[in-house]
């Protein structure tokens, strides 16, 4: 892994760090401007032209009102649960690349010739906070699974049946996800031949986007980040309706269900990333980032090509919210053991045998369409708990008095 000048670094992780705290601000904003509009009314349209300074208003409200903690709560636990939330939802995202960057280089045939590629590479200003790590998707996983653990500590110490039924959702889902997340992920580095992130967009820039190739792999991935940043239809761990806002229950509107919020969407910023890294190019738009030789233009325009890409997905994240009701959890967990991990089985020895035969990427396109659909006919075919048998109805009893009504059970 090359040393990158502390000055590259130091400006990255100031740069992320006002993107997410500023985006995610906004975000809070945007969720309740798409709940509006899609249930037909105005939103907040009070505190500043359109609303743009309700943000604000929310941030002072939070900083400056009274941290109340319930007596009953484990204390140390209670405060150390959004500090494990935020700080893991924000570690994440140290591997993702946030603009163009260029791919490590290759060992070479010789000693020299690596040494001279990698002074080059060293010397380009990277827009990654850590760049050239060869394990980037790895490490994205696993630091973001640790985001599990502020939810769980979160419902434990709460002390309360809500919360801690939240936390056991929690714990059973992101556990139960993380498998068909993790195996959608294995066919793009069969192809890509890394797991690092520039690397993965470099191979796009010069074949196609995996999500044209590997269409079933990208769907998968999209429902297990759903599942993973406990978004509807997979807000279990939350769910106002049944569990009173779940593991959070016990968090008055002060910085700590602040930092409840910050996870939540800075996770949902990082994931969004992911899908249009791994996925669909980065910032490469079928040759439109090299539209101009001017490296400021192309710069901005690599920009604008990811930074569109990842506000759409966040932008699904906020439609999805009005748009499907939530699952139940055995619902849930059946997607997942059911369905989810055998198609990422079937898929992945799709994509080794056109790896290993050469086979065109047509060929994979084909075969995810096909096992996608194959799986809609089994499902139709086996029916589900709408199309399961009734119960015979118990026959009318006979003889009853005059004016006496049958009721059944």
């Amino acid at each position: 892994m090359p040393e990158f000048d502390l000055r590259n670094t130091a400006l990255m992780i100031a740069g992320v760090l006002a993107f997410v705290l500023g985006v995610v601000a906004y975000l809070i904003l945007a969720e309740r401007k798409v709940a509006a509009w899609v249930q037909d009314r105005r939103g907040p349209n009070r505190v500043g032209p359109w609303g743009l300074l309700q943000p604000i208003a929310d941030g002072g409200k939070m900083f400056l009102k009274e941290d109340v903690i319930p007596s009953h709560v484990d204390r140390v636990f209670f405060v150390l649960a959004p500090i494990v939330a935020f700080s893991t939802a924000l570690l994440a995202i140290a591997v993702v690349p946030v603009g163009p960057t260029a791919p490590p280089p290759d060992p070479q045939p010789t000693v020299a010739a690596f040494a001279e590629k990698q002074a080059e590479y060293r010397s380009q200003f990277s827009y990654v906070i850590q760049p050239g790590l060869d394990i980037g998707i790895l490490y994205v996983f696993a630091v973001g699974s640790l985001a599990v653990y502020g939810v769980i500590l979160a419902g434990w110490s709460a002390n309360n049946k809500y919360s801690l039924l939240g936390s056991l959702r929690s714990s059973a889902q992101i556990i139960s996800y993380e498998i068909p997340l993790g195996m959608s992920v294995v066919g793009v580095v069969l192809f890509a031949g890394s797991l690092n992130l520039e690397k993965v967009i470099a191979w796009q820039q010069q074949h196609a986007w995996f999500v044209f190739c590997q269409p079933l792999a990208f769907l998968m991935f999209m429902t297990a980040v759903f599942a993973e940043c406990n978004r509807l239809p997979f807000d279990l761990p939350e769910a106002e309706q049944e569990l009173v806002g779940g593991y959070h229950t016990e968090y008055s509107s002060s910085m700590k269900l602040g930092l409840m919020l910050l996870a939540e969407y800075a996770h949902m910023i990082t994931t969004s990333f992911l899908m249009a890294i791994v996925f669909w190019g980065g910032w490469s738009f079928f040759g439109l980032e090299n539209a101009t030789a001017d490296p400021v233009w192309a710069t901005l325009i690599r920009f604008a090509i990811l930074g569109v890409k990842m506000f759409a997905f966040v932008f699904l994240f906020l439609l999805v919210r009005w748009t499907i009701p939530r699952f139940r959890f055995d619902q849930l967990m059946n997607l997942a053991w059911k369905v989810m991990i055998p198609l990422a089985l079937l898929h992945l020895v799709a994509a080794m045998v056109v790896r290993e035969f050469g086979l065109p990427l047509w060929v994979l396109t084909l075969a995810s369409v096909g096992l996608f659909v194959g799986a809609g006919a089994v499902a139709v075919r086996s029916g589900g708990p709408n199309n399961a048998p009734r119960r015979p109805a118990r026959p009318l009893p006979v003889g009853l008095p005059e004016g006496v009504t049958y009721v059944p059970r």
